[in-house]
Formats: structure tokens, C-alpha cells, sequence
């Protein structure tokens, strides 16, 4: 068994990575209510984002920041573009082709990743976050401003969120669409403005997922790609509905993930944490539903 020591420094990268999950499962839920489209090509945006960013660090003399702006806006701006091309064609179609649909996006970027900067051959980059160079000890734990950064940044944009669905004439917006975008659009709601709105904001969260992942794990675009997974995981725990949800279940994923790392009995196990953590929740939260659903029906 691993020490305290190591445990406990696990669990901040697990809150960091949860932190992470969290910004990118709220991305998720707000396109999907807005829209019915489950993006699974969020990962690969985010991908494909770090590597551009890096490209200009490295060759183009760009500093870490305007870099990194680069790759957030590039993740906003694809996004957006996919949605407003394939979006009203999606808008009726049966939940599972919306639930499918992006999975071309992510093969067409995984595809021109590998093309631009091949995996092969030994090539190894590395994304680093000036933000690491910074530390602090909590006890006998080591704290880089990334990982607060990271955390943060899932807790603020969770809230921030939250504040903008319930107070703001687009969040309301959001939430009639969500409800019935016929019923909507009949009573004047703006729909490709805020189905927009919707796509580009689930970009915009993959660039900057993507940034912090890249350093946080590793900068290969097929490990960001599938870190979807982690993400998904965390939104089906809130059926896709709940930002507030998403928010601690990501948390929990990426502690959980975290803490099998150490343990070697474990270790290699914890790929499936997503998965064994997703079908838990979902089986208690539909036995639940069955036992309220018996009783009001007694």
C-alpha cells in the first residue's frame, strides 16, 4: 500500500483533474440542453487546440498565453462552425443519430492530428503551464497554482454558469429550447443565435480543458481525445441535466482515478473507473426512481 503522503498527493491531482471534467462536463450538459447534441468530439477539439498551441510556442515564437488564447479560440470557432453547418440538420433527428453525430468530427481530427504531428517515430512534446513553477506546501503536500488553477476554474465555471442559465434572457433562452424549440422559436426566441451561443461556449471550454490536460497528463492527441470518456461519465451521473451534479461527480471520477494510481494491485484497473462509477449511480438513481414511481402508485 502506498504511504499517506502519497495518497494525499494524489488527491490533489485528482481534484485538479476533477476540476478539469467539470468545466468540460458543463460544456456538455449547456450544448446538449440547448440542443440535444451530445458533443463527443469535445476531447478531440481540446486535442487538436494543445497541439496548436504548442506549434506556436515552439515554432512560431509565440509566448505560453497568446498561445494558449490561440488554442481557445480555435476550439470555439470549430465548434461553432460544426454547429452552425450540421446543427439545424441535427435539430430533428432521433436523440440516438444527435448522441452519434459528432463522432465524425472527432475522426476527422484525430486524422489530421496524426497527418500534422505524427505520433511515430519517437516524437515527444510537452505542454507546460508557466503556473507550475509557482508552489506551495500544504503539509507535506506539494501545491503548483495549476493545480488551483484547475480546480478553480471547474468551480467558477460551474457557478458562473449556473448564475447565467437561471438569470440572463439568453440562459432562459437556453432553458425554452431546451423544453421545446418549435414552442420556442413560434414565440420569437432567437434559436440559431442561442444554439450558437451554445456551440461556441462547449468549444471555448474544450480549448481551455485542453490546455490544462495537455499539462496536467500528457500532450497526445489520443489520450486527450478519449478523456472524453472521464467527462461523459460525469454527465451521465446528472443525466445530463444537472451542472451542479456534473460538477461533484467529475470531482469524484477524478479523485477516484486518481487514488487507484498508487495502488499497484489497482492500477491498472482504474481506466475503468468512468464506466464502473456511471453504472453504480445509475443503477441507484433508477432503483430510487422505481421505488417513488411504486410508492405514488400504491
Amino acid at each position: 500500500m502506498p504511504s499517506t503522503t502519497d495518497l494525499e498527493q494524489f488527491l490533489i491531482t485528482g481534484l485538479s483533474l476533477g476540476g478539469v471534467y467539470a468545466l468540460s462536463g458543463v460544456g456538455m450538459v449547456v450544448l446538449y440542453r440547448a440542443t440535444g447534441v451530445l458533443n463527443l468530439s469535445f476531447g478531440a477539439v481540446g486535442a487538436m487546440g494543445a497541439l496548436i498551441a504548442w506549434q506556436l510556442i515552439n515554432h512560431s515564437g509565440f509566448g505560453f498565453w497568446p498561445a494558449a488564447l490561440v488554442s481557445v479560440l480555435f476550439g470555439g470557432a470549430i465548434t461553432l462552425a460544426y454547429g452552425m453547418v450540421f446543427g439545424p440538420a441535427l435539430a430533428h433527428r432521433d436523440p440516438l443519430v444527435k448522441a452519434t453525430a459528432t463522432l465524425g468530427l472527432t475522426l476527422i481530427l484525430l486524422g489530421v492530428m496524426d497527418l500534422l504531428w505524427p505520433s511515430s517515430g519517437g516524437a515527444s512534446r510537452s505542454l507546460t503551464i508557466p503556473t507550475d513553477n509557482n508552489t506551495f506546501q500544504v503539509g507535506q503536500i506539494s501545491v503548483t497554482y495549476t493545480n488551483v488553477i484547475a480546480l478553480a476554474l471547474g468551480l467558477v465555471i460551474t457557478v458562473a454558469t449556473a448564475a447565467f442559465l437561471r438569470f440572463t434572457k439568453l440562459g432562459t433562452a437556453m432553458r425554452a429550447i431546451a423544453n421545446d424549440r418549435d414552442i420556442s422559436a413560434a414565440l420569437g426566441v432567437p434559436v440559431r443565435r442561442v444554439t450558437a451561443a451554445a456551440w461556441f461556449g462547449c468549444g471555448v471550454l474544450a480549448g481551455i480543458a485542453g490546455v490544462l490536460l495537455a499539462d496536467l497528463v500528457a500532450l497526445d492527441a489520443t489520450s486527450l481525445t478519449f478523456l472524453v470518456i472521464f467527462t461523459l461519465a460525469a454527465t451521465l451521473i446528472a443525466r445530463l441535466r444537472s451542472i451542479v451534479i456534473t460538477f461533484v461527480a467529475a470531482l469524484v471520477i477524478g479523485v477516484v482515478d486518481a487514488e487507484l494510481t498508487p495502488v499497484q494491485s489497482l492500477s491498472n484497473y482504474r481506466d475503468m473507473t468512468p464506466f464502473v462509477l456511471a453504472a453504480i449511480a445509475l443503477l441507484v438513481l433508477n432503483r430510487r426512481r422505481v421505488i417513488t414511481v411504486g410508492r405514488q402508485g400504491v
